[in-house]
């Protein structure tokens, strides 16, 4: 008897903490990015492809507004301690479905630009391509040191209505996020 309590115990855990732990449902994916030097300054563009899970179109579809954290880094590689960060850019979008309109609307936060679109397919692309958006001065980077930069996309959970924010931190097609995507930055 006490083994087989032991046996279901034995077997009760593994999947008790594979519900606990989050499973990352790689919604985006970061095609391709780059920091162009322009004047002086450093631009970015990228391509992504977002994939949104059921859990969220539907939540979409009922009207809740989807925030995307868009990350961009620069740091300076160091042979001690941590890679030290030089600039930071946050790139945020709203995506929303007004249903009276019957229209997908998104908002880039960081500049106020609103564009509205018949299809969650056109919305998506919007977001999906950035260009051109201005991260770090030229004369930041030091000639004779190494950078890389780094591009990470998320859904922001903290955003949701209250209500919604329990099941999101508790299931996975919740956890809706790129790798960090990095490359060598070219002076």
């Amino acid at each position: 008897m006490h083994a087989l309590s032991s046996n279901k115990l034995s077997l009760g855990m593994p999947a008790l903490l594979l519900w606990l732990l989050p499973l990352a449902a790689m919604a985006v994916e970061v095609k391709h990015a780059e920091l162009v030097p322009v004047n002086g300054k450093y631009l970015f563009s990228a391509d992504l492809d977002y994939q949104l899970s059921d859990r969220a179109v539907a939540a979409l579809q009922s009207g809740v507004p989807l925030f995307w954290d868009i990350k961009v880094l620069v740091s300076q590689y160091r042979s001690y301690l941590w890679n030290k960060e030089i600039a930071g850019r946050d790139i945020r979008f709203r995506i929303q479905y007004k249903a009276l309109l019957n229209l997908f609307q998104v908002r880039n936060e960081s500049s106020s630009n609103t564009y509205s679109f018949s299809t969650l397919g056109a919305a998506l692309n919007l977001m999906s391509t950035l260009r051109n958006i201005y991260v770090v001065d030229a004369a930041a980077l030091a000639d004779d040191e190494n950078y890389f930069a780094a591009v990470k996309v998320k859904l922001d959970r903290d955003a949701l209505p209250l209500p919604l924010r329990p099941a999101a931190y508790t299931n996975s097609q919740w956890y809706l996020a790129s790798d960090w995507y990095e490359w060598p930055l070219k002076k």
